[in-house]
């Protein structure tokens, strides 16, 4: 696995002083919102090596004690955008505005942002920042950003399957599963179901 480090950050914290890492969760589902997190970078904390990385590559367990970890030492924020606004705007907006409300949440505005490569800057944000290929696995930052993005979107969407059971949203979130596929083929769509998104409905 590869472990994020937190050279880029150490480099920019010298010229730009607050520097937050983002990234998304929940671009692809055809179910249930898009979720950005936004951590700023702290050079002066001592949880270096506590395991953070890509949330993709750890289990749902180790995501939430990390997440305990980041939401109690960092500044933080998420930003949510519905099933509804996707369908409405499409996802590449979804996403920027996301980040827009995520950077929002934020206690201290920062003054520059390291993005995962998949993430735009909306044009109305005035922050300086980069984009970074794979950022997810190579930034420190960027790695416990999308950790706050993807255990967030987990939340949301076990309690839609409270609400709409028959999707069994706890087990695929979402996602674009055969188990997934077939449910909405017996139910049809429910209000959280992405209709720019490709359904299989015939």
């Amino acid at each position: 696995m590869q472990k994020p480090t937190q050279k880029i950050e150490l480099d920019l914290v010298k010229q730009y002083q607050i520097v937050a890492g983002v990234d998304e969760a929940g671009r692809g589902p055809l179910a249930g919102p898009v979720t950005v997190g936004a951590v700023i970078f702290n050079p002066n904390s001592k949880l270096k090596n506590i395991g953070i990385a890509d949330s993709k590559l750890l289990s749902d367990e180790k995501r939430r004690q990390l997440f305990e970890i980041i939401t109690a030492e960092f500044d933080w924020g998420v930003g949510v955008v519905s099933s509804e606004l996707i369908d409405q705007h499409g996802i590449s907006w979804a996403v920027s505005e996301g980040l827009n409300l995520a950077v929002k949440n934020l206690k201290t505005k920062p003054e520059y942002l390291v993005l995962d490569g998949r993430i735009k800057l909306p044009a109305d944000l005035k922050i300086l920042s980069q984009e970074f290929i794979k950022g997810d696995r190579r930034i420190f930052s960027i790695a416990a950003a999308s950790i706050i993005a993807k255990v967030w979107r987990d939340s949301l969407m076990l309690e839609y399957d409270q609400q709409f059971p028959q999707y069994n949203f706890a087990k695929h979130k979402g996602y674009g599963t055969r188990e997934h596929y077939a449910l909405i083929q017996k139910y049809g769509p429910c209000q959280i179901h992405r209709r720019c998104y490709d359904l299989h409905l015939g």
